[in-house]
């Protein structure tokens, strides 16, 4: 066979590797994808796509734009209040079916800097992550994460107390309580606590 038509099918074959690759991304199958955005744009980016989406009309493409929250107790001024915090902060959850069109719609939306994958082609979550994440944002009320035991040394961060150090005696889980028994004018005084205004020692 004359070189230059070996030549010829080699440039032909590395064409057909060449748009392999390309359309590597196409997968034709619905499913959830992770985009990586800047810290504090998360709601800004999924603003932005779900309007890209409408105006794009990809609609059949890219079904839900989602910010992942959870409920958490925080302790403010002296109160608590229940607030929504980003489950995964720098992260926006797509449910798509990946085409070439339906990526360029979501890559090229500000402040997105990339999907989670390999290469060009982004790897959908299992079904398995998804459940979970839907049920810590379904939770109607946010868990007590109590890391403190009886004898524990903490220290008051928050309060009329703050600064005093005291030992635990009681714990109440289910209301998110703990009992320190705190040294004030020389005498040992049981105080009743949020466990969010204590920290331990």
């Amino acid at each position: 066979m004359p070189r230059d038509s070996i030549r010829e099918q080699a440039q032909e074959q590395e064409e057909k590797d060449s748009q392999k690759q390309q359309t590597q991304k196409q997968t034709g199958k619905r499913g959830w994808y992770v985009i990586h955005t800047y810290s504090g744009y998360e709601e800004q980016v999924a603003e932005n796509l779900k309007q890209r989406i409408e105006s794009l009309s990809m609609e059949d493409k890219i079904f839900q734009v989602l910010v992942p929250k959870e409920k958490q107790i925080e302790i403010k001024n002296g109160r608590r209040r229940t607030v929504e915090k980003r489950i995964f902060p720098g992260y926006v959850l797509v449910e798509m079916i990946v085409t070439d069109d339906s990526w360029y719609v979501v890559r090229n939306t500000p402040n997105v800097t990339g999907f989670i994958g390999l290469g060009v082609r982004p790897t959908p979550m299992s079904q398995e992550e998804i459940d979970r994440i839907q049920k810590r944002m379904g939770v109607e009320e946010p868990k007590y994460k109590i890391e403190f035991n009886v004898n524990d040394l903490v220290k008051i961060n928050d309060g009329p107390l703050k600064g005093f150090e005291g030992k635990v005696t009681e714990i109440d889980e289910d209301k998110g309580k703990i009992k320190v028994l705190v040294s004030m004018f020389g005498r040992e005084t049981p105080v009743s606590l949020d466990f969010l205004q204590v920290k331990k020692v």
